[in-house]
């Protein structure tokens, strides 16, 4: 089974190593992320795809630092424009109904009898915006949507796994990027382990 493993940065894929495994260092945001996913399906024709990397949870989630998920759905929170009124996001006017059907990506591969936590990711350019609807969203993540999407159109299985490294509050700079990155890699290493047996 070919299987590469997509981290948003070089940070994040640290501590990871495996024989067999194709790793591949993508990039921070949305836009990086689509071309370095596209690039990833066309050079190696990957039976699984994998994202990992480290995520924000919104105050209100049920997550704390430490924590590690499979996503199941994903939303470009920032896709919109401002008003007078504030924010406006794409999906929300009445006139498009198509693109409110599609506001939320889901993932169809995620494997059944493991014992991973499950979560809703925003993603977004901007991280910790304030003006984004929070919700019906556990995680913030910069490049999710965008890998959900391409993988999604190429009809490639995919999976992403995200561990909390922070909670989404721009007055709040308690990070544990090294805790968060170690519990990341341990549950990738069974995620990977999952999947291959």
């Amino acid at each position: 089974m070919k299987i590469v493993v997509l981290f948003p940065t070089q940070t994040e894929a640290s501590l990871f190593q495996r024989e067999g495994i194709i790793t591949i260092v993508s990039g921070v945001g949305l836009t990086a992320t689509a071309h370095s996913t596209l690039r990833a399906i066309y050079e190696y024709e990957p039976d699984m795809l994998i994202m990992a990397g480290i995520a924000g949870a919104y105050p209100h989630s049920s997550f704390k630092v430490g924590d590690v998920a499979l996503v199941e759905t994903e939303v470009e929170g920032d896709l919109g424009f401002f008003t007078p009124d504030g924010f406006t996001h794409l999906a929300h006017l009445p006139i498009d109904m198509e693109f409110e059907r599609r506001h939320t990506l889901s993932c169809p591969y995620l494997p059944a009898g493991t014992e991973f936590l499950r979560a809703r990711s925003m993603s977004l350019n901007a991280a910790m915006a304030h003006y984004v609807d929070t919700e019906f969203v556990d995680l913030e993540n910069m490049e999710g949507a965008a890998f959900f999407y391409t993988c999604l159109q190429e009809d490639q299985p995919f999976l992403e796994l995200r561990a909390v490294s922070n909670f989404v509050n721009v007055d709040n700079d308690e990070w544990d990027m090294q805790g968060s990155i170690k519990a990341m890699t341990k549950a990738l290493n069974q995620l990977l382990d999952d999947i291959q047996h």
